[in-house]
């Protein structure tokens, strides 16, 4: 079973071209969602600038406009980023999984289990702010592994307005510089950042943690 991983308090829950990806529309239903306890993003999102305990993994390509969904299930609600693809399955967060099944967070109260029924609908980006976590409130991407999503992106969607690029090198942010990377298409598609992009350095202090399936225990992400 995969699994991946939310660090969110359960006080969040509620009782350039042809290529570009195209903007999401507003739509919602009936779903069973799994839950995924390690991190990772194939479109780059830095897991050490967004809480990883509401994110969402789910068949469809991530939009430039519409990645925020609310996911309701047993009287209780919660909004997710969704920052990868599935194989298929409506998979989140072994924590936000566990809180919406059991009311009760991971940490404390880990359950085991398959999909259970929920709902979601898309939702403003607005109703995730609280899950990004960069300081100015961009999403945070690798520069040196992103720019394929960015470069997709309409320069007027929310992604090309609020994306940032960091010189870190993978999404579970164990290598690289935490430093902030500029990028002017006029001149060219590849970021430039201080230490030279592209940078292989352990990275220290902006670990990312997993939840793990079933014992509530933290480990960091690899």
């Amino acid at each position: 079973m995969k699994t991946t991983f939310f660090i969110a308090a359960a006080t969040a829950f509620t009782t350039v071209s042809s290529l570009a990806i195209p903007p999401a529309k507003r739509d919602g239903g009936s779903i069973s969602i799994t839950p995924h306890d390690s991190y990772g993003s194939s479109i780059g999102v830095l897991g050490c600038k967004i809480n990883v305990n509401r994110v969402a993994y789910w068949p469809m390509q991530p939009s430039c406009d519409g990645m925020c969904m609310k996911v309701s299930a047993n009287g209780r609600s919660t909004t997710l980023l969704q920052i990868d693809t599935s194989g298929g399955a409506y998979d989140i967060s072994y924590e936000a999984w566990n809180i919406l099944k059991t009311g009760q967070s991971a940490t404390t109260d880990p359950v085991e289990g398959g999909g259970f029924a929920a709902t979601y609908e898309r939702v403003d980006m607005s109703q995730c702010a609280d899950i990004i976590t960069e300081s100015s409130g961009k999403l945070a991407f690798t520069a040196a592994n992103s720019m394929n999503y960015i470069a997709g992106c309409p320069a007027n969607s929310w992604v090309g307005r609020n994306y940032a690029l960091y010189n870190i090198a993978n999404s579970v942010c164990s290598l690289g510089v935490d430093e902030r990377c500029t990028l002017d298409m006029s001149v060219s598609n590849q970021p430039s950042c201080p230490s030279g992009l592209g940078s292989q350095k352990p990275l220290a202090g902006d670990q990312v943690m997993n939840i793990i399936y079933g014992t509530g225990a933290k480990q960091v992400a690899a």
